[in-house]
């Protein structure tokens, strides 16, 4: 059985009281099909009265980075939004998976759809950072009718080799900060020349989403350490191969495609490829910040908008979503 057990009952003893007693969400868990216990952020109440919305993390990344921008859609004035913030497995409160291999794209995507299914979501519209995109463009090709809207953060068909050697150098290997503000320093060092525009609060966002604060106080990582495996397969000596049939089966939806201006992942050229070969695709650039930008501020208003936009235009004129092909499952690279 695969339903969803709410955080504010049984499942509460695994979550810290930071997250338990947080306003505006609530902790769900629920099973992947193999079992595994999956945790997810649930902001707002059902049923929907308007289009809800998933967001999907970076590779090393959890719910936590979607916070703000949860707030902001799930307390619209006019249109309040169910939003879902998930953890994949071996990140934020999911479990860890014995298995480091199963840290992939194609099993995560059938997490999320196991995930969607115990939530009773049929279609939303979705916000994927960096991995969190090519996990949609992966349902692109298996289940695009649940595509009504996507918002691409820092991520795109054409993945820069640049972005993905730095991202291998940190994962698993950053140290255990003794307090929030130790942390902040040591993300200021490792990605200062990516996020030369952000503010003290954007610094603390980007910590909190890297370490858990345990129950004694002290700091770990987010994440499962074995992650790092993953990343230690690919061959960096290129670029992975472009990903553009994969992209291309969003052409039903419409698109938001966000880049931070100092992206090392996802290249201006490749943006503005991505809107010559979408014909419904908007673009926007986060100035002052690198991979991947945070959603927050002006661009969590800009993707509110969007949304709603694409939300009442999407009825009558919506195309069709393309049939799911039957070949198998998509294998795309390992990324933040």
């Amino acid at each position: 059985m695969n339903a969803a057990e709410d955080g504010r009952e049984g499942a509460a003893r695994d979550v810290p009281r930071e997250v338990a007693g947080a306003a505006g969400y609530r902790s769900a868990f629920v099973r992947a099909g193999d079992g595994l216990r999956l945790h997810a952020r649930v902001y707002g109440e059902a049923p929907d009265r308007a289009l809800p919305v998933v967001c999907l993390p970076g590779l090393a990344r959890n719910a936590e980075d979607f916070h703000a921008l949860a707030l902001r859609l799930s307390r619209d004035r006019e249109a309040p939004r169910r939003v879902i913030a998930l953890d994949y497995r071996g990140r934020g409160l999911s479990e860890h998976d014995r298995d480091w291999r199963r840290y992939d794209i194609a099993v995560e995507m059938q997490d999320v759809l196991a995930a969607l299914a115990a939530l009773d979501v049929p279609e939303a519209a979705f916000v994927g950072t960096s991995r969190g995109g090519l996990i949609i463009m992966a349902l692109a090709a298996t289940r695009p009718a649940i595509l009504r809207a996507v918002v691409l953060n820092d991520i795109g068909p054409v993945i820069d080799a640049k972005g993905l050697i730095r991202i291998r150098g940190y994962v698993g290997k950053l140290p255990t900060p003794k307090s929030w503000a130790e942390a902040v320093d040591a993300l200021k060092r490792l990605q200062g020349a990516q996020f030369p525009g952000l503010d003290a609060e954007g610094w603390l966002s980007l910590a909190r989403g890297t370490w858990t604060e345990r129950a004694d106080g002290t700091l770990a990582l987010a994440y499962d350490l074995a992650l790092m495996k993953t990343l230690e397969q690919l061959d960096l000596e290129q670029s992975p191969p472009p990903l553009w049939p994969l992209f291309e089966g969003l052409a039903h939806a419409p698109v938001l495609a966000i880049r931070g201006a100092h992206s090392d992942l996802l290249a201006a050229e490749t943006l503005a490829e991505m809107g010559r070969r979408h014909p419904r695709l908007e673009t926007e650039e986060a100035a002052g910040e690198g991979h991947a930008p945070l959603l927050r501020g002006a661009l969590a208003e800009r993707i509110a908008r969007f949304i709603a936009a694409a939300e009442a235009g999407g009825a009558p004129g919506r195309r069709d979503p393309p049939p799911a092909p039957t070949g198998g499952e998509p294998r795309m690279p390992q990324v933040r």
